[in-house]
């Protein structure tokens, strides 16, 4: 699975990271920044929770 994060949409809620440490982080103005878009399976559950609980609907997991 590939993560897929539409910055554009992002409003700083920081809910990814708080989900999904490993795989998202913030900017200085709270952006979301996408460390790894092809994160290990351990990770998986943590970033299905991350696309859950996003209220900008701005992350998304694809199939590669």
């Amino acid at each position: 699975m590939k993560v897929e994060l539409e910055a554009d949409k992002c409003v700083a809620s920081g809910q990814c990271v708080l989900a999904a440490m490993d795989v998202f982080d913030q900017d200085d103005d709270g952006i979301a920044i996408l460390l790894e878009d092809t994160p290990a399976p351990e990770l998986l559950d943590d970033v299905k929770e991350a696309v859950a609980v996003c209220p900008a609907a701005a992350i998304r997991l694809v199939d590669r």
